[in-house]
């Protein structure tokens, strides 16, 4: 027995309002953020977005590698943040906390670092300090920039088939 994914797709709209609501809550911390980190590549839209709602100029980025599509590996760390020791006072930003296993290893990196996500999974919940909308563990997100604007049958047409 298969077991069937399923799918979650993101429009631009809806991902833009999505850190905005995200936005609004780390407001609502009343904190004077430093800067923020990007988890690159899927935290560079949501830090670019947050940084403007938050009035933040410095944005830096670690990129590291745990997954493909195919395959979850080891944590690798590919580029390292520059602009502070432990994330004291600075944003962790990633589009999205799945498995965890990127979070756990960035968390141990930047013990200090507020850590939000735009979307979370059961399993990597745990990790963040704060998301908008939790996704179920099955489910594949499709985001924007992962995507393009194509011609789909109409429900009905599918029926024939």
């Amino acid at each position: 027995m298969t077991t069937q994914i399923k799918k979650h797709i993101i429009s631009w709209d809806q991902f833009h309002r999505d850190c905005r609501s995200l936005s609004h809550d780390l407001i609502a911390l009343d904190q004077k953020w430093d800067g923020i980190i990007a988890i690159t590549r899927g935290g560079m839209i949501p830090a670019g977005i947050i940084a403007r709602e938050l009035g933040i100029r410095v944005v830096d980025t670690i990129s590291v590698r745990t997954y493909s599509h195919k395959e979850i590996n080891e944590p690798v760390v590919l580029n390292d943040v520059t602009a502070t020791v432990d994330g004291e006072n600075y944003l962790l930003i990633d589009d999205l906390v799945d498995t965890g296993k990127t979070a756990k290893f960035v968390r141990e990196r930047l013990p200090k670092a507020y850590f939000a996500t735009v979307y979370a999974k059961p399993e990597g919940r745990p990790l963040v300090d704060n998301f908008i909308t939790e996704v179920p563990q099955d489910t594949w997100i499709y985001f924007p920039w992962d995507l393009e604007l194509d011609y789909v049958k109409p429900i009905s047409k599918h029926a024939d088939e």
